[in-house]
């Protein structure tokens, strides 16, 4: 969706290098933990076209009655939003059922994609490669999810990359990086929601072009800022709260002061912005134009 504002010059490039929906690369994903039906259509109809997957996250959506939990599933997916329930109804499920289970009442409910993950259970490699399967034969979008909820086990970057390159190979459409909700303690960030950058470093050297299929679970402003640095406008990026859509993708194209700042200096050193030049008058046929 490109802005009705014109080609304002600071974002321009930005811009015309952000992927439009349906995108393969640079999702946002929101989270969900239980918004009502008029709540969602107002951030549906505010910010739909910068949202690529809906997640009712954790076990949220088994406490929602039937016909509203159609209806709400029914409204996402009427604007492409892919649909999904969390990571960790998937494990509940996957402790007493077999996965076909699973994937059919997600269907017959009206969801279009799943989260697999191992964060609370174990889950096994080839087990892994077989949920992925009964997701694809199902007609449903699998997204895996990498990484452990407990701060006290956790993976390194290293086997975390590998791991999320093999679910890829397996049919993977995208793999989450595990954050939580908190963005503490797991995955990439320290207790205080630090990003380790030499964690970073690791799943890019190792990923290589496969890492823009990486989702960053980064609900905090500081760590959707670094992954923007680091990896552009068109990172991945996870766990974002419904009413922070668009405050995420003015982050994403420059309009935020974490991000405006360093384009604005950049712009000073090369001489593309002076701020003691005086901007030349304007005819009445180039406000017209307008």
């Amino acid at each position: 969706m490109r802005s009705h504002w014109g080609d304002l010059a600071v974002i321009a490039e930005r811009q015309r290098t952000r992927t439009m929906a349906p995108r393969s690369t640079g999702l946002t994903m929101v989270i969900d933990t239980g918004l009502g039906l008029h709540a969602t259509a107002d951030v549906l109809e505010m910010a739909g076209d910068y949202i690529d997957i809906w997640k009712l996250s954790f076990g949220t959506s088994v406490f929602v009655p039937p016909e509203i939990l159609a209806r709400k599933l029914e409204m996402i997916v009427a604007r492409k939003v892919l649909a999904c329930p969390g990571g960790t109804l998937f494990e509940a499920a996957i402790l007493q059922h077999h996965c076909r289970d699973y994937m059919s009442l997600a269907i017959d409910l009206g969801f279009t994609a799943v989260e697999i993950s191992d964060g609370t259970i174990e889950l096994p490699p080839f087990r892994r490669r077989r949920v992925i399967d009964c997701a694809i034969a199902a007609g449903l979008v699998p997204i895996t999810e990498v990484g452990k909820k407990d701060p006290r086990a956790q993976p390194g970057a290293e086997q975390l990359a590998i791991e999320a390159l093999h679910d890829l190979e397996a049919g993977a459409h995208w793999v989450i990086v595990e954050g939580r909700e908190c963005g503490q303690g797991v995955g990439v960030f320290d207790d205080e929601g630090r990003i380790d950058c030499a964690a970073l470093e690791t799943f890019a050297r190792i990923m290589g072009d496969k890492v823009d299929r990486l989702i960053w679970e980064a609900p905090l402003k500081n760590q959707q800022t670094a992954l923007v640095e680091r990896f552009g406008c068109n990172v991945g990026l996870g766990n974002i709260a419904p009413e922070r859509v668009l405050a995420l993708e003015a982050l994403r194209l420059g309009l935020r002061f974490e991000t405006l700042k360093p384009i604005a200096d950049a712009m000073a050193r090369t001489g593309e912005w002076d701020p003691d030049q005086i901007e030349g008058a304007r005819t009445v046929e180039a406000y017209s134009a307008k």
